[in-house]
């Protein structure tokens, strides 16, 4: 598609979390998938491990793919269930002991994810001049809000939006339509920022909101984290601002120094 979104007129600022405000370091992933492996030993289960990892990422991928075809969000209690009954275990996805892991799991981003580099910086130059919001594809809220929380980013923002929360993920309509409800503002003057093409920019321009496209992550070939992107498009559908730096992104809204 053809036309050139510009960014004018912005009375408030909707982020997206991973790869765009926080990276995870690369043995995250392994790490949450390591702990959950030991998680669930501990609660009886006998596994090998191989084998579970290799049915866990299997599973976790076609759920994955099956859930974004309507939008729905799903959770990783759905890939664990899944997971073990492939291995012989009859385990529903709200089993208390598959409840006892989920900490577990998510424990490894507590202590692998990090702030982007002048994020902190940005957040304090914008933060009082636009409203600011925070909507995130992440599947359990209660993590993504310790993250939130623990890296210092709450007081930059006016509410917090989690797709696990919401029960959809962008690119749907519903959860720019609830972003839209939170700031108050029309989506004419709303711009989002984020890494992703399709939920991110796709998904925001579709929702009549403007959007800059936050290449830092991809620029520093930083992984993704599974459940969390990407979509799978590798270039926004329409051509919009590109910013691999917090500092170029102040210089496109007209905050830079």
């Amino acid at each position: 598609m053809e036309g050139k979104i510009g960014v004018t007129g912005i009375k408030a600022i909707g982020f997206d979390l991973f790869n765009t405000l926080i990276t995870a370091r690369p043995h995250a992933v392994s790490e949450a998938v390591e702990r959950l492996f030991n998680s669930l030993k501990e609660q009886g289960f006998e596994l090998e491990e191989e084998s579970f990892k290799q049915a866990y990422r299997e599973n976790a991928t076609r759920i994955i793919r099956e859930t974004r075809k309507d939008g729905r969000e799903t959770h990783n209690r759905f890939w664990i269930s899944a997971t073990l009954n492939s291995l012989g275990y009859e385990v529903g996805p709200y089993d208390q002991r598959i409840e006892s892991c989920l900490d577990s799991y998510f424990s490894a981003f507590l202590d692998y994810c990090e702030v982007i580099p002048g994020t902190f910086e940005m957040l304090g130059a914008v933060t009082g001049v636009y409203k600011t919001g925070l909507l995130s594809n992440f599947t359990h809220p209660p993590a993504a809000e310790q993250l939130i929380d623990r890296l210092g980013l709450r007081p930059f923002f006016e509410f917090v939006l989690i797709s696990g929360a919401l029960g959809y993920r962008k690119p749907h309509p519903f959860v720019f339509k609830r972003l839209r409800e939170e700031f108050h503002v029309e989506s004419e003057y709303i711009l989002y920022v984020g890494d992703d093409p399709d939920p991110d920019i796709n998904g925001a321009l579709k929702a009549g909101m403007q959007a800059v496209w936050f290449t830092y992550a991809r620029d520093h070939h930083i992984p993704t984290v599974p459940g969390v992107g990407p979509s799978g498009a590798s270039e926004p559908a329409y051509d919009v601002p590109r910013a691999s730096t917090w500092e170029e992104f102040l210089t496109i809204i007209g905050r830079g120094v």
